[in-house]
């Protein structure tokens, strides 16, 4: 991982956490989203500030560990494999779990959160994880390859589509896509038009 890291991982906890993005093979949530995500962590670090930098690098690592397209529980469980390896690898790190596994469990929330609803260390973490929708277009549209990717095959394609444009179609419809200033400054005007062009494309 090339970013500052508030949190070093012993070697046997970062290989048991990238076998864990390894499986099921991912089309996007693999390691390559997290280092994604690390990067836009790494501009909120370097701009606004985190007030518990190490909790919200952990929950980054950990967000998408366990994910099986369509299953409900991805994120509860990828909390509870947060839990186990802080337990086993970093007891007497002083790390709050129970606030990662908070911040893990809140991105099954995607698109349902308002600005007020949760506090700004976590209204930036869902928002870097969002970051990918004001992607430049070749970037989002990987990105939206890959979603379908991983949907192929556990779902009727007909579903796919339906149920994926309605949830692009439910962000264009936000009066905020992201939840803080930061990101929305950044990332709002070119993720109206990615989502608008995607929209469209799915009819």
């Amino acid at each position: 991982m090339q970013h500052r890291q508030p949190v070093e991982l012993p070697a046997q906890q970062s290989a048991a956490l990238e076998a864990a993005y390894a499986s099921p093979p991912r089309a996007y949530h693999d390691f390559g989203h997290v280092e994604e995500v690390l990067r836009h962590y790494a501009a909120v670090a370097a701009g606004p500030g985190w007030s518990q930098p190490a909790e919200v690098y952990l929950a980054v690592l950990y967000h998408d560990a366990i994910y099986v397209a369509g299953r409900r529980d991805n994120e509860a469980c990828s909390a509870h494999l947060a839990r186990e390896h802080l337990a086993r690898w970093l007891p007497q790190a002083g790390i709050d779990a129970d606030r990662i596994a908070g911040l893990i469990e809140l991105t099954a929330r995607h698109g349902r959160v308002g600005p007020g609803d949760v506090d700004r260390d976590a209204a930036l973490f869902l928002d870097c994880d969002m970051a990918i929708l004001g992607a430049a277009p070749a970037q989002f549209d990987a990105y939206d390859r890959g979603i379908a990717a991983e949907y192929r095959g556990q779902v009727p394609a007909w579903t796919y589509k339906l149920n994926r444009r309605r949830f692009l179609k439910s962000l264009l419809a936000r009066e905020r896509i992201y939840l803080t200033d930061f990101f929305h400054a950044r990332c709002d005007a070119q993720a109206r038009i990615n989502l608008r062009r995607a929209v469209t494309e799915k009819r």
